[in-house]
């Protein structure tokens, strides 16, 4: 480490990408350091990745940090006189989960291996202790080939799959406390499928899923369905594979659906779904979620999926992702691929995946410290 004083500070997010100077704006600092924790977000993205596909546009981290009445979100950015040496942040859930803090690190590939890591997860995790939070989650994502390959795991607590213990993130968040709670697996499918494809797979899934009824809606849920729906949000944050991560529930209500919408919309992000109502009941069951953005049109992220308890085992969830992915295919064309995330634990949906045509393209840490 050099004998250079590191100033992290807080990040005042404008009012508007192209906001001028002034309190409403953060202030010229506040355009500027934002924009810059912006670009080198989207420079750790191209090198590990090369493309955008993980990275949210502008708009979207615009969105993001300004926080809502469910979570707060502070961004911080670390400098070196004029030099930008990364950022770091903390997540405050509001509603649920007051007890835990989002913890992220991301420090430019110039300043790494010099000790400004341990600097940036040291402040985080005092503005974390700072506002009462006793657990930290925190996450890191690997290309497939170095998991698939390494010569030596961190196997997660899940028991289920694990992480490169040479990889840089994963031994610098083993030496700094974290536990590796659970690994999940990124997965990609190539657009566009087929169509005689998906009639195949809605074939297979309607002669098992009898007696429901398929709907959908593009950005916002139809009023007459906002309340069902709200209930499966809640159970999907209930039913996701969590494995010994200190997560509560989420409390959704048609209010919160709405504000996720707005949210959505302002940030410029586009949503398809496909749900499924139970015929005899009329009862809403069964959704799937997919998001796309033009700033990146090629690349298209699976969010939701979810059937109620009562309701598995009848092809529903393959009906309805096959469904969602004609609408999408139809809606986004420019689009060339999809991407997922599912705990390794969760074979069912990895099985579904599958058959649609998944292939494993990355895998994500979920790591966890308890303070005190």
């Amino acid at each position: 480490m050099t004998g250079q004083q590191l100033k992290i500070s807080a990040v005042a997010i404008p009012s508007a990408l192209d906001a001028g100077t002034g309190p409403s704006a953060g202030g010229t600092g506040g355009v500027m350091d934002f924009h810059v924790c912006h670009a080198l977000r989207e420079k750790h993205e191209l090198e590990k990745w090369g493309d955008l596909d993980r990275c949210p546009t502008a708009m979207e981290s615009l969105e993001y940090w300004r926080g809502n009445e469910y979570e707060d979100r502070l961004l911080f950015i670390a400098q070196l006189g004029q030099q930008s040496v990364g950022t770091c942040s903390v997540t405050l859930p509001l509603r649920e989960n007051t007890y835990t803090a989002g913890i992220m690190v991301d420090v430019a590939a110039a300043f790494r291996r010099q000790g400004w890591g341990r600097r940036l997860l040291e402040h985080a995790e005092a503005v974390a202790a700072e506002n009462g939070r006793t657990s930290l989650d925190a996450y890191c994502e690997l290309p497939a080939g170095p998991v698939e390959n390494a010569a030596r795991l961190i196997p997660a607590k899940s028991g289920a799959g694990g992480l490169p213990a040479d990889d840089p993130a994963v031994a610098f968040a083993a030496r700094a406390g974290y536990e590796l709670e659970q690994v999940e697996r990124a997965s990609r499918l190539t657009l566009p499928v087929p169509a005689n494809q998906l009639d195949a797979l809605e074939m297979e899934a309607s002669a098992r899923a009898t007696g429901y009824v398929l709907v959908g809606w593009s950005d916002t849920c139809p009023d007459e369905l906002v309340a069902e729906y709200a209930v499966l949000k809640n159970r999907m944050s209930k039913d996701v594979p969590i494995a010994g991560l200190d997560w509560e529930a989420e409390d959704w209500d048609p209010a919160r659906v709405r504000q996720e919408e707005q949210s959505n919309s302002r940030s410029g992000v586009q949503c398809q779904v496909a749900a499924a109502l139970h015929g005899s009941t009329g009862k809403l069951v069964a959704y799937t979620v997919l998001n796309w953005r033009p700033g990146i049109p090629a690349s298209i992220a699976q969010q939701d999926t979810l059937v109620s308890s009562g309701h598995r085992g009848k092809r529903l969830g393959l009906l309805i992702k096959a469904a969602n992915l004609r609408a999408a295919q139809h809606r986004w064309p420019a689009a060339r691929s999809v991407l997922t995330w599912n705990a390794v634990e969760n074979r069912h949906m990895l099985a579904i995946n599958n058959l649609l045509g998944f292939k494993p393209a990355g895998y994500e840490g979920e790591w966890q410290k308890r303070l005190g």
